[in-house]
């Protein structure tokens, strides 16, 4: 019985994975268990047991299985979820939390882990070229928000490698831009501040036929990798005969900032409705990267599966869906 935790699960991405998980391993050899901090009864639906815990708190471990096969670590807190500015609890979170997991592994035994690092470590190569490479050396501002959130992702990569090369525990890293997704949940926050989230506005504006401004640089370039092909590479890389692994996840394509906007106006506007685009390039320009996805695809035998237009057509059937079922 191979019995994978899955830290991190009531997150909105951790429910993508664990549905998609349940979808695809069909035989009976698998057993999830999913874990995470919020009061949640998502995972009935799917026959999940789920496990309510802290990744801070080491006694809270004490609540799941002693012998596993694998540990997916989703769990992680950062800027886009942070109220204010409290960078302990990135050190609680992302280091202790990492180290917490990583000691259940080794006493339950475990042969791999699964980690989410942030792409923040190299995004700043972007703006030399858009193409991030997976052995680019680490390149980011020491001076933002976001740099002790970055700081402690890069120290739990290395701790991880540590308990690799001390116990044996095979480890594979996932270096992650925005992932798109649809869910309930369109805020977030910027400098501890509360936003809506940028492409949900767009599509807000797109469902109301409504007219939609074209910010800086048209033309820049972003990898828009879909939740659900992510999940494809973390359940490949559940099963694969290798030891260790490191893999940027995208879609290995750039699509530029007006092929974004038009593609939610096209896949979104009503019937009879037609959102015009407005040019800004007096506003500031977005970020660009294109993720090089050379590793996963020989290691794990990754392929994306959604490109733009289809990533935006299976948002719309979820955002329906989940509109009418009440379920992510």
């Amino acid at each position: 019985m191979k019995r994978i935790v899955i830290f991190g699960a009531s997150g909105g991405t951790g429910k993508y994975f664990t549905k998609y998980f349940i979808e695809h391993c069909r035989d009976n050899d698998c057993e999830i268990i999913a874990a995470g901090r919020r009061e949640t009864n998502f995972f009935d639906a799917l026959g999940v047991r789920y496990v309510r815990l802290d990744i801070t708190d080491r006694n809270d471990f004490n609540r799941l299985p002693d012998e596993i096969y694998a540990a997916v670590d989703l769990a992680g807190m950062m800027p886009a979820r942070m109220e204010g500015y409290d960078p302990y609890k990135y050190i609680d979170v992302n280091i202790t939390g990492t180290l917490n997991i990583l000691e259940y592994c080794r006493k339950s035994k475990a042969d791999r882990i699964l980690f989410a690092q942030s792409f923040g470590d190299i995004k700043d190569h972007g703006e030399d070229s858009p193409l991030l490479k997976v052995d680019m050396p680490r390149r980011f501002s020491f001076k933002s928000d976001h740099t002790v959130y970055v700081m402690t992702k890069n120290f739990a990569v290395d701790l991880i490698e540590n308990y690799h090369q001390v116990y044996g525990i095979k480890n594979f890293i996932f270096r992650l831009p925005t992932i798109y997704l649809y869910s309930p949940n369109d805020s977030y926050y910027v400098d501890g501040v509360k936003r809506k989230v940028g492409y949900r506005i767009i599509i807000d504006r797109a469902i109301a036929g409504e007219s939609i401004e074209v910010w800086g640089d048209a033309s820049r370039v972003k990898d828009m990798v879909y939740v659900k092909d992510f999940c494809q590479m973390l359940y490949k890389a559940v099963f694969v005969n290798r030891d260790t692994g490191y893999y940027n996840v995208g879609t290995g394509k750039g699509t530029s900032l007006l092929d974004q906007i038009q593609g939610i106006a096209d896949v979104f506007n009503p019937e009879g409705k037609k959102s015009e685009l407005i040019m800004r390039p007096d506003k500031p320009n977005a970020p660009q990267y294109i993720m090089d996805i050379s590793s996963a695809r020989e290691e794990l035998g990754y392929e994306p599966e959604y490109d733009y237009i289809s990533m935006l057509k299976d948002m719309k059937r979820e955002m329906q869906r989940q509109k009418a079922t009440g379920n992510v």
